[in-house]
């Protein structure tokens, strides 16, 4: 288990590397379509996770425990990507994409204090509205573009998958696989997902790709910055933190991503938009503060133990 100290820089490591996906997708899609990008880049993964597992020899999970993580990679991977790359496809702007998929840390709230008795308090849900209008603010001000709001029910259908793919995804994988180990849990959730994609890609796409070193080298990054490391340390906090809390970070995804795309592309950061990463940042703050006794905390844990076992 990693010590107190490297989990605190855990959470700022995973935000600076999942930021990076949009970028390195920017990068990698004019030279493939998006379902042959993502079903390419996960056979790498695996047979990367194939090395690691053979090198450190993990224990692997029971059936069910493979088919929990299968399942998680349905939805954390499979309809989270498939559905963003599929909106945007079907006609709706990135940054209204972005935004819905952002109103995850709310769901998850909600979805948790119901489901898994986690406790939201009044401190907490201040945070989670106040991040998703500073990433409002972000994608829908912050670049003052006049198209943010264009989109079509199918491809709302499409962004919807993705907000609750994710969702769910990441409060199953606490609920049933937090005993799992994270290697062979992991690999699972990217067969599934390998599998999936290439299901889409062969029947929606041309899968021809044009292998220049700008795609080789995006690909290269979503597999091992993305694939490998930022979902291995999403897995771990999920493990050692509380649902709420580990769904907050991804508020601010956004507007890191901004701040990336300015420094790499150029791309006007507006007022509003500095505005916004500052909101999102004291929601994510609020949020990610932990007023409960520890005695409470460890009582939940047990019980939610005790539900994966039986």
């Amino acid at each position: 288990m990693p010590s107190p100290q490297l989990l605190r820089w855990i959470p700022i490591l995973f935000v600076l590397l999942w930021a990076t996906g949009f970028i390195g997708a920017k990068y990698a899609l004019p030279y493939a379509e998006p379902f042959t990008v993502l079903a390419l880049r996960m056979y790498i993964t695996l047979g990367v996770f194939l090395v690691l597992i053979r090198f450190y020899k993990p224990k692997w999970p029971s059936p069910q425990g493979a088919l929990h993580s299968m399942l998680v990679g349905s939805l954390v991977h499979a309809a989270y990507l498939g559905g963003v790359f599929a909106a945007i496809n079907a006609g709706m702007a990135a940054g209204l994409a972005s935004l819905l998929v952002g109103l995850q840390p709310i769901l998850t709230a909600l979805i948790a204090w119901v489901w898994m008795d986690n406790q939201v308090n009044k401190k907490q849900l201040a945070g989670l509205l106040l991040g998703i209008c500073g990433v409002a603010m972000v994608l829908l001000l912050g670049k003052a573009s006049s198209h943010a709001l264009q989109f079509s029910y199918v491809s709302l259908l499409f962004a919807l998958m993705a907000l609750f793919g994710i969702t769910i995804g990441t409060l199953f994988q606490k609920r049933f696989c937090a005993k799992i180990d994270l290697l062979t849990g992991t690999f699972y959730q990217y067969l599934a997902n390998a599998l999936i994609m290439s299901l889409l890609a062969y029947l929606f796409e041309t899968r021809e790709i044009d292998w220049q070193p700008q795609f080789i080298a995006a690909l290269l990054w979503l597999v091992f910055g993305l694939s490998l490391s930022a979902i291995l340390l999403l897995m771990l906090m999920i493990r050692e933190g509380e649902a709420t809390k580990v769904a907050a970070y991804f508020y601010l995804t956004p507007p890191v991503t901004a701040l990336i795309a300015w420094i790499l592309f150029d791309e006007r950061l507006t007022a509003w938009g500095v505005a916004g990463i500052s909101l999102t940042a004291y929601g994510v703050y609020l949020v990610i503060r932990n007023p409960a006794r520890i005695v409470k905390q460890s009582a939940q844990e047990a019980r939610l133990a005790t539900r994966s076992q039986g």
